[in-house]
């Protein structure tokens, strides 16, 4: 599995990630750490008490006509498989009557809860299972951050013959929504960090063109291609 590399797709006007409600509302319940841990009941109650009738109505917006399939991210996590993704694609199905998925697993362990930007970006998610081809997806997890695990499913996904219409978390920082990356932070990155993107290709499978909005910002914050090399080599 160590050569296995994640699989992106062109972003193609990709819509922000619906959010559902604040960090602190969902970290600071007091189930949250059994949910993450893999308790479904604690999973429920949880989105029961954060799941927002707003981003609902957002997701049903999004879907229009279509009758996506939610396919949620089914992480390892250290204490145990992670059941909120799992629980929050069950609610939006009770909500608005799309099928659920579960077809679609996570295949390795990448640790992510609590991790800085190197370990996400050397740490990537990787994904197997059926996959309908020419069906419509619609992703759903519980956090996002960087959204690296997002844009891995998507890739996965459509790499199978599916097509991804957008995807909605549980929670996540607002300015993270913004998954697509924007042509103007590409033309940045690429100014700054020209001679670091065949490294990129090389080590990931895709150019900084794949990279997420977050993504691209923590690459172009960092000083030099070199420290970017060292540190995500560093954490593998």
């Amino acid at each position: 599995m160590d050569d296995l590399k994640p699989i992106r797709t062109p972003w193609n006007g990709f819509p922000d990630v619906i959010i559902h409600s604040p960090e602190l509302a969902v970290k600071k319940h007091v189930v949250y750490a059994e949910a993450k841990a893999g308790d479904s009941d604690a999973a429920f109650l949880l989105v029961q008490d954060t799941i927002s009738p707003d981003a609902v109505e957002k997701v049903i917006e999004l879907a229009g006509a279509r009758n996506p399939l939610l396919a949620s991210a089914h992480a390892f996590e250290k204490t145990g498989v992670n059941a909120i993704p799992e629980a929050l694609a069950d609610e939006l199905a009770e909500r608005t009557g799309f099928p659920v998925d579960g077809s679609i697993v996570q295949i390795n362990v990448v640790g992510h809860t609590g991790a800085n930007g190197f370990s996400r970006l050397a740490r990537q998610a990787l994904f197997d299972g059926d996959v309908v081809a020419d069906a419509d997806y619609l992703l759903v997890d519980d956090f996002i951050g960087q959204g690296g695990t997002l844009a891995n499913l998507k890739g996965y996904i459509e790499s199978k013959g599916g097509k991804v219409i957008g995807a909605t978390v549980l929670t996540g920082k607002d300015f993270s929504a913004k998954i697509a990356l924007t042509n103007e932070r590409l033309a940045t990155l690429r100014a700054k960090h020209e001679d670091l993107e065949d490294w990129w290709q090389a080590r990931f499978g895709h150019g900084f063109d794949r990279l997420t909005e977050s993504e691209a910002r923590y690459l172009e914050r960092t000083n030099d291609a070199d420290t970017i090399r060292n540190r995500i080599t560093e954490t593998e």
